[in-house]
């Protein structure tokens, strides 16, 4: 695996000033409203997962669309979702979707896609990155990647994304025009004006079923709150992506405590994780390690 120097490793410091503190003029509105569009009847506990990781992460309001079976499952896990169309500042899109067997969700992906607001696009979703009209991050793992600049004619598999990630994250977000957050042991993010981050500090517990959709939740609720500013600020997509790799990266660390943990645990140990993030020193840290 080959890191350049122009790779940044995203810590403490550089996090803290991408979270979104709310103030006594804030509303559940101008707290940013995400909605989400995830998870099947094969995979329902994508869409918990994410919800359950955006409502830890701090975004003011939550928007679902999805099955009916799987909105009853979001609702039983977090009540206060509101369920069906409306207004919404950021979509979360894709986890727990087979993108061969769309069904019923298709049509809300593509409106979504179309909406102009910020995306987050992930498993089920990524290529309606292509349709979209707002500023868009992609959050592929390794053969998702491959998937996805084969069916954009730069056939390549897997093996071959896994001996330089790096590179192959700059050359999607290069060819797809989108920031490209490539997961791994170590995440690599790519925007197409050349931004390069790296977050290398996850404990490898973090190998976990369902760990994709909390990071998914994570980053969707980063882009809620920051939705004004990414509309004219287009650096702040990879610097969010970057915030949102490493806080789900020090939750885990947080909830494993050296030992074993599930995906639900990452997001019930993000508003702890944000609290410290907040609290701690303001010198930059001599290490990828927690503030």
């Amino acid at each position: 695996m080959v890191k350049h120097a122009s790779w940044q490793e995203w810590r403490c410091a550089e996090a803290r000033s991408w979270i979104a503190v709310p103030d006594q003029s804030d509303d559940k509105y101008s707290r940013g409203v995400l909605g989400v569009c995830t998870g099947s009847a094969e995979y329902p506990g994508a869409a918990v997962l994410g919800v359950q990781a955006a409502a830890r992460t701090g975004v003011g309001m939550i928007r679902y669309l999805g099955p009916a079976v799987v909105a009853q499952l979001v609702l039983a896990r977090r009540p206060e979702v509101v369920v069906g169309q409306g207004r919404v500042q950021a979509w979360l899109l894709g986890s727990g979707m087979n993108a061969e067997d769309l069904g019923d969700a298709a049509p809300d992906l593509a409106s979504a896609a179309a909406s102009g607001v910020p995306l987050v696009c992930d498993a089920g979703a990524l290529d309606y990155a292509r349709l979209a009209t707002g500023p868009t991050i992609i959050t592929p793992h390794f053969r998702e990647l491959a998937g996805l600049l084969t069916r954009a004619g730069a056939s390549v598999n897997p093996a071959t994304i896994a001996e330089d990630p790096g590179a192959w994250a700059g050359r999607a977000a290069d060819l797809l025009g989108v920031t490209v957050l490539l997961k791994g042991s170590v995440t690599w993010i790519a925007d197409p004006t050349g931004t390069r981050f790296t977050v290398s500090h996850s404990p490898s517990w973090l190998a976990t079923a369902g760990a994709g959709d909390v990071l998914g939740g994570i980053l969707g609720a980063l882009l809620a709150t920051h939705h004004e500013q990414l509309q004219t600020d287009a650096q702040a997509l990879p610097a969010l992506a970057a915030t949102a790799a490493w806080v789900h990266a020090e939750a885990a660390r947080r909830a494993s405590g050296g030992g074993p943990i599930a995906a639900l645990d990452v997001a019930d140990a993000v508003p702890a994780t944000i609290a410290a993030l907040l609290a701690a020193p303001t010198a930059p840290s001599e290490t990828a390690a927690p503030c």
